[in-house]
């Protein structure tokens, strides 16, 4: 019972400030200024929703990126990931502990932001590229030794008796190893498609055409935006704009809803998943 009213509490305290988000998105400007934040509206406006949407092909150009970018990345980096951990989770391969240990040590110590900008804009020139939103993220040392772990629990026997059967190695990646980590395979994918659909810093380094803004740094953009003009409303109203109707705070709340909304509505389907990806990578007692 108690273990039962501690996990209602665990999900109450994250689906409260969700409602929260919610429910001030579509409240009125003028109600959250003398009422505050509530659950429930005391007067419902989309208005937000209406200034955001106000130029809808800029926005969903910027989802189209993002998606691309997020399926794109995705792919490839659990491709990679799959390949590289598979590679050192082999007891037969004679440089295992020297790899495993060149992964990890890049958990350590990085280039720095300065040489990875160097390297992305002047050796491999993906400035103003959809790639450079997707290469320099792709691999991720943490993600490779998770899966390294997860794939060291498979019998070795396995490998082994499709060897007998005339399987090369390619084809044992493929057909058999890449099925039995499917768990694994699913929550690293979450977690990789969540860091390329949540990234904006490598579009503000690497982009500056617009038509590869992705969405998460154009709802930046636009909250910046949104901020000067609250700062220098004095500056704004000598212009003759008038703020006083303008939904800076609930716009806000629009604009988490709008860029974390499709990830909540993914993350249902990788639920069965992901409870079996839990323990990925965990040692056994």
């Amino acid at each position: 019972m108690i273990i039962h009213l501690i996990f209602i509490a665990v999900s109450l305290s994250m689906i409260i400030p969700l409602l929260l988000v919610i429910a001030i998105s579509i409240t009125e400007e003028k109600s959250i200024i003398q009422h505050g934040y509530n659950l429930i509206p005391v007067s419902i406006s989309f208005e937000a929703y209406h200034l955001i949407f106000k130029s809808p092909m800029i926005l969903i150009r910027a989802y189209g990126v993002t998606i691309l970018v997020t399926i794109l990345g995705t792919l490839g980096g659990l491709l990679l990931t799959a390949m590289i951990g598979y590679g050192i989770s082999r007891r037969d391969y004679r440089y295992n502990r020297i790899t495993t240990f060149y992964v990890f040590f890049t958990m350590l110590f990085s280039g720095g932001l300065v040489p990875t900008y160097i390297l992305v804009t002047q050796y491999l020139h993906l400035r103003n590229s959809i790639w450079a939103l997707i290469l320099p993220g792709m691999v991720s040392p943490f993600y490779v030794m998770l899966m390294k772990g997860f794939l060291s629990k498979i019998p070795f026997e396995v490998i082994e008796s499709a060897k007998i059967d005339g399987a090369r190695e390619w084809r044992i990646f493929f057909t058999i190893i890449l099925r039995l980590s499917t768990p694994a395979m699913a929550t690293l994918g979450l977690f990789i498609s969540f860091n390329y659909w949540n990234a904006w810093f490598p579009a503000l380094l690497y982009i500056d055409n617009e038509k590869l803004v992705p969405v998460q740094l154009l709802l930046m953009r636009m909250m910046q935006q949104i901020e000067f003009l609250k700062t220098n409303a004095d500056f704004v109203n000598q212009l003759g704009i008038d703020l006083s109707e303008f939904p800076s705070l609930s716009a806000r709340m629009a604009f988490t809803i709008i860029a974390a909304g499709p990830m909540m509505f993914i993350f249902p389907f990788f639920q069965r998943y992901f409870v079996q990806g839990l323990t990925v990578g965990s040692l056994k007692g």
